[in-house]
């Protein structure tokens, strides 16, 4: 059985979903449990036969978490900590969510000086509250475990939750303008592809032919700029009819010019050839993720008006 914390977010939703559709038997949990305490977990577990974890609970409000360190890290970090001890204490396999944040946004670098996507084996450097939550609960669950998987994605969006996209069309249906960052660099990540690289990592393990422990990158494939991000989704949207009205402009600023409370990082692009490689998979474009999204019955055109 796979057992899904962080069941009622936007990614375990998906994940739940998919594992639904796979026919795969799982449970759900949420704020049920609770997982800055250990009873609370083994409590849960007790006397059920679980062979994975997948832990997509997370403290998740970047700019709050500047002010809620406390929350952040028992979220992050100490309830990572503890749904490893009870990993290792059931015998089951763990599969971590983490983020582009435990970065510090300057890109990895080639021979010649250039900026290269962030492969899994480079030195981590968060910016902020948030990013150092993830990273303290990335060495939490390999100080308990000798075999995991740490899954990094970033710019994550989905049917369930608040995300960029359905605040975006939504903008788009409501303003006469909006402004977006364009020099923040990284790549759009739908859930449904994150979601369906977990279950290939349980039926792999399934199969007796199990992907190699370690930290892996999850995203879509290319590269935008948030303000890039916002044009396509107005494209796509009035594509498919998801605009009431398409006079919205689409300005850009700078980081600068829109501060937040948290830092963001510049570039934050993730290397995936190491999951492709090893899993045997291609991950899809963002673009194609994106309309993929917006054309499903699962998207919410309420959200959006």
């Amino acid at each position: 059985m796979v057992w899904v914390i962080g069941c009622n977010g936007m990614l375990g939703t998906e994940l739940c979903r998919q594992l639904k559709q796979k026919g795969i038997q799982f449970e759900g949990t949420d704020r049920n449990v609770d997982i800055t305490q250990t009873d609370s977990l083994n409590q849960f577990a007790h006397g059920k036969k679980i062979d994975f974890i997948v832990n997509c609970a997370a403290y998740t409000a970047v700019d709050k978490a500047e002010e809620d360190t406390e929350t952040a890290e028992k979220l992050n970090c100490t309830g990572a900590k503890n749904i490893a001890e009870t990993a290792k204490l059931i015998g089951a396999k763990l599969i971590h969510i983490s983020t582009d944040y435990v970065f510090d946004g300057k890109g990895g670098k080639d021979s010649s000086g250039n900026i290269v996507p962030y492969t899994e084996d480079m030195e981590i450097a968060p910016l902020g509250v948030y990013g150092k939550t993830k990273a303290d609960g990335e060495a939490a669950v390999s100080s308990v475990l000798k075999e995991f998987y740490i899954l990094r994605t970033a710019w994550l969006y989905g049917w369930a939750g608040k995300n960029f996209v359905y605040t975006m069309i939504k903008a788009f249906n409501s303003r006469p303008a909006v402004k977006v960052v364009m020099d923040q660099r990284g790549t759009p990540t739908f859930c449904g592809t994150l979601a369906s690289v977990i279950i290939k990592i349980i039926e792999s393990c399934k199969n007796n032919k199990p992907l190699p422990f370690g930290i892996y990158h999850v995203t879509d494939l290319g590269e935008t700029s948030w303000f890039e991000f916002a044009g396509e989704i107005k494209k796509q949207a009035e594509e498919i009819g998801l605009l009431e009205k398409n006079d919205c402009a689409v300005n850009s600023c700078t980081t600068e010019e829109y501060p937040t409370p948290a830092k963001r990082p510049a570039y934050s692009v993730l290397s995936k050839e190491k999951i492709q490689r090893e899993a045997g998979i291609i991950l899809p474009q963002w673009q194609d993720t994106l309309r993929e999204f917006l054309t499903s019955k699962e998207f919410d055109r309420l959200r959006v008006l």
